[in-house]
C-alpha cells in the first residue's frame, strides 16, 4: 500500500490559496480541515471556499470535517466533489448511514477519532469505511506535537485490516514532521497530513519527497 502525502492548507497563506495549491502539486492530495467552532473550538473554511477550492486544485481535496452533526452536514461537502470527505466518530449519530452516503454521492469516505477516542468500538466499521483517521494531536490547532501514544492505536488498526484483507487506508493527522513520519509509517499509517512542515519550508516539493521517502523506508 503506497505511502500517500497530503499537505494540510490549515497552514498556508490563506488571502493566496490558488498560488498554495500550486507549491504542493507534488503531493496526492490537499487536505482541506473544516472547523465549526463548536467540535473544535477553531474556525475555518466551510462549504462555498470548499467547493472553490475543488474547481481550482490541481490535487484531489481531503475533507476533514471537525464539525458537530456531521450526518447533516457532511453530505454536502462530497457533492462539491470533493474526493475523500472524513467525519468524526464523535459527531455522527448513525456512522454507517453516513458513510454510504459519502460514498454514493462519489467520495470516499473516512472516520476521524480524536485521541482519547478509543479504537475498538469502530473495528466493526471498518468494511463500511474507506479510510481511518487517527488523530495524531487533539484536533482544532495545527502546529501542535506527535502524539506517541496513539502509535499503538494506529497498529491495532493496521493490524486488523491486514488480518481482514480489507482495502482501507490509516491517515495520521497532527504533528508529522520528517522526525515522526517514520515512527507512523512503522505503525501502519500510509496517508500522512503534514501542515506546517510542508509549507513552512522554502521548497514545499522537496519537503513532500522527503516525507514520502521517509515513510516509504519504515512502511509496515
Amino acid at each position: 500500500m503506497a505511502v500517500q502525502i497530503s499537505p494540510s492548507i490549515l497552514s498556508a497563506d490563506f488571502a493566496n490559496l490558488a498560488a498554495e495549491l500550486e507549491r504542493i502539486r507534488d503531493a496526492d492530495w490537499v487536505h482541506v480541515d473544516v472547523m465549526d467552532q463548536h467540535f473544535v473550538p477553531n474556525l475555518t473554511l466551510g462549504l462555498p471556499v470548499v467547493e472553490r477550492l475543488v474547481q481550482v486544485s490541481p490535487l484531489p481535496v481531503d475533507v476533514h470535517l471537525m464539525i458537530e452533526d456531521a450526518d447533516r452536514w457532511a453530505p454536502g461537502y462530497a457533492e462539491t466533489g470533493a474526493s475523500s470527505v472524513t467525519f468524526h466518530a464523535e459527531a455522527a449519530q448513525a456512522p454507517i448511514r453516513l458513510a454510504r452516503e459519502l460514498r454514493a454521492r462519489g467520495a470516499r469516505a473516512g472516520l476521524a477519532l480524536r485521541p482519547a477516542t478509543p479504537v475498538e468500538p469502530y473495528l466493526d466499521l471498518l468494511d463500511e469505511i474507506d479510510m481511518l483517521l487517527v488523530m495524531t494531536v487533539e484536533p482544532g490547532f495545527g502546529g501542535q506535537s506527535f502524539l506517541d501514544a496513539m502509535l499503538p492505536k494506529i497498529a491495532t488498526v493496521r493490524r486488523v485490516i491486514d488480518d481482514r484483507g480489507l482495502d482501507v487506508w490509516v491517515q495520521v493527522d497532527g504533528g508529522i514532521s520528517a522526525d515522526t513520519v517514520a515512527r507512523a509509517a512503522d505503525a501502519g499509517a500510509n496517508v500522512m497530513v503534514a501542515g506546517s512542515a510542508v509549507y513552512g519550508s522554502q521548497d514545499a516539493g522537496a519537503r513532500i519527497a522527503e516525507l514520502r521517502d521517509l515513510a516509504t523506508r519504515h512502511r509496515h
